[in-house]
């Protein structure tokens, strides 16, 4: 048996409970490790709004869910925890803005500022358990490896690395210095760590041990994360071009550009099947084939898409700077349902069972489901 197979049976032996994604959870920004923005429950057929809840403060994170609790950062420099009835749980302040979307860690939230920490804390109550400080600013969420017993905690940093830490006590485990800027989340399947950043390289790791495996030079800067289905990846890059790679053989499939405007890309890709899509500074969400790489359809907004979308079933829900959250289908890119929420959505939407939970900039958490008669 190679080592290479030997890895990739004992990661899938310690893979965690929400990497197959649990009905009442989204412990993750993307759902899952991969980062693959899929959910494995449908979203409702009419979706209704059930309460909101105001933050009073800006935010450019996400809402992550565990244990019926949704817990976002705000732009004033804390951390909200909300209950699924829509009232305030608890709020932790960080002494920064939290613009990296927490992660939901067992019987703890794990969350960072931009002052450079890392903090965890128990979901029920908040008091912080532990915290890491790093050298500069933390754009990107953290993710979370698990592999024969052992886990480690990752996050990108502007001070050009990316850290592991121990969850249990804080500890650095390892750290792989970049080029520059650490913005994105690293993706995480198969035992591998992916991840980009502003040197415009995307590294592959050994999660076990930080070593630095194999290196894809794409040239230009990435400023979001990539979403694997190994052997596979796709990420896009700040002037507009969509990258699948293959992270086995370390190496480019294809790369294409994302329309004819060349808009940014900042939205991360979400995965399902032959399809693959992606959002830009074009106004435009994008369906590719993934394959080839040719542009199967494409829904244009009247603002820039840099919030990722999430794929239920043979739905699309995303939301625009336009204001609008959007529900199209899968296969044809057709509008079946949308919803102004009366300000900026740059962020991934949560996806439970029955609901579903946007953040808009304005610090506005909406819950959507079906009201019960």
């Amino acid at each position: 048996m190679t080592k290479g197979l030997l890895l990739f049976i004992v990661f899938l032996l310690g893979t965690p409970a929400f990497a197959a994604g649990q009905d009442n959870d989204w412990p993750v920004f993307r759902g899952n490790p991969e980062l693959s923005g899929r959910s494995a429950v449908l979203l409702p057929d009419n979706p209704a709004v059930l309460w909101t809840f105001n933050a009073g403060a800006r935010s450019k994170s996400s809402p992550v869910v565990g244990s019926n609790i949704i817990f976002f950062g705000t732009d004033a420099g804390s951390l909200v925890a909300v209950n699924a009835d829509g009232k305030l749980r608890w709020k932790s302040g960080a002494g920064s803005a939290v613009e990296a979307p927490p992660l939901v860690s067992g019987d703890n939230i794990i969350y960072s500022s931009s002052d450079g920490t890392v903090r965890s804390a128990l979901k029920e109550s908040g008091r912080i358990i532990w915290s890491y400080k790093t050298g500069n600013q933390i754009a990107g969420s953290a993710n979370m490896w698990n592999i024969a017993g052992k886990s480690g905690i990752l996050v990108g940093s502007y001070d050009f690395y990316l850290h592991c830490i121990s969850p249990e006590s804080g500890k650095p485990l390892w750290k792989v210095e970049t080029e520059n800027f650490v913005n994105g989340t690293p993706a995480i399947s198969n035992g591998r760590v992916l991840f980009g950043g502003c040197d415009g390289i995307l590294r592959i790791v050994n999660p076990l041990t930080g070593r630095q495996t194999d290196t894809i030079n794409a040239g230009v800067y990435i400023a979001s994360s990539p979403a694997i289905d190994f052997p596979y990846a796709y990420v896009g890059d700040y002037e507009g071009t969509f990258y699948k790679v293959d992270i086995s053989a370390g190496k480019m499939v294809w790369k294409k550009a994302a329309g004819s405007e060349g808009g940014s890309i900042m939205s991360i890709p979400s995965l399902s099947g032959n399809k693959v899509l992606i959002g830009s500074d074009d106004n435009n969400l994008y369906c590719f084939d993934s394959a080839t790489g040719n542009t199967l359809w494409s829904f244009r907004t009247n603002g820039s898409v840099r919030g990722s979308p999430v794929i239920a079933g043979d739905k699309v829900l995303f939301g625009s700077n336009d204001g609008y959250i959007y529900i199209v289908g899968l296969n044809d890119g057709k509008r079946k349902w949308s919803f102004n929420c009366g300000s900026p959505v740059s962020s991934t939407p949560a996806v439970t069972k029955n609901r579903f939970y946007v953040l808009t900039e304005e610090g506005r958490l909406i819950a959507f489901g079906v009201k019960q008669r």
